[in-house]
């Protein structure tokens, strides 16, 4: 989505009324934000958009990206978030030989999230108090997600985030499948979302 250099945009800032409707969707895509949204969105804070190519809208506070959205659709966390806050999105984890592929833009297939340094959820969750999910002692996400579902992607033996982008098939089904696309259109470390500047 975003392989290209992007040129910055004017900020436009937010009424007060819309950055409430942006935190609400965020909360209710994103429950394990809870503890931090004030954090992240402060009440008296000063949201600002960006209008981006192809019909995107970035979400500035303070210089700092936060998420973006395409068209009208559920809002993607921007890496610089994730990596503040990893344990707040669902994610999975691609195996050694995939991140070159992840980090050029292309499309992430089954076979790098099935192998042996691969992790897709496992299914399992267990109550941990309030969250009940998260990642679990093998670093797989205990909640099996959707198709279309928002999904960060972890590689192996790295520490930060290296994608976000959208499900093409739900966990479960790329464990009984093993091939095909996963994600495609994602955001990525190095891109020309993650290079944008945004003083």
């Amino acid at each position: 989505m975003f392989k290209r250099e992007i040129n910055a945009a004017p900020k436009s800032k937010l009424k007060s009324s819309v950055q409430r409707s942006l935190r609400q969707s965020l909360l209710s895509t994103y429950p394990l934000l809870n503890p931090y949204i004030d954090e992240i969105l402060p009440k008296k804070g000063s949201l600002e958009s960006m209008k981006l190519p192809d019909r995107c809208t970035l979400y500035v506070l303070d210089s700092q990206p936060l998420f973006f959205q395409h068209d009208t659709s559920t809002l993607l966390p921007h890496l610089r978030l994730v990596h503040r806050f990893p344990s707040a999105f669902p994610s999975i984890r691609i195996d050694r030989g995939a991140i070159r592929f992840v980090l050029s833009g292309a499309t992430l297939m089954a076979p790098g999230l099935t192998s042996a340094g691969g992790r897709l959820p496992s299914g399992v969750v267990t109550e941990r108090g309030e969250g009940k999910e998260g990642l679990d002692e093998d670093e797989r996400w205990t909640r099996e997600l959707e198709k279309g579902e928002p999904v960060v992607v972890r590689a192996e033996g790295k520490t930060e985030a290296c994608a976000v982008g959208f499900l093409l098939m739900g966990t479960k089904e790329v464990k009984e499948k093993g091939k095909g696309p996963v994600i495609e259109d994602a955001h990525y470390l190095g891109d020309g979302l993650w290079k944008l500047n945004t003083d």
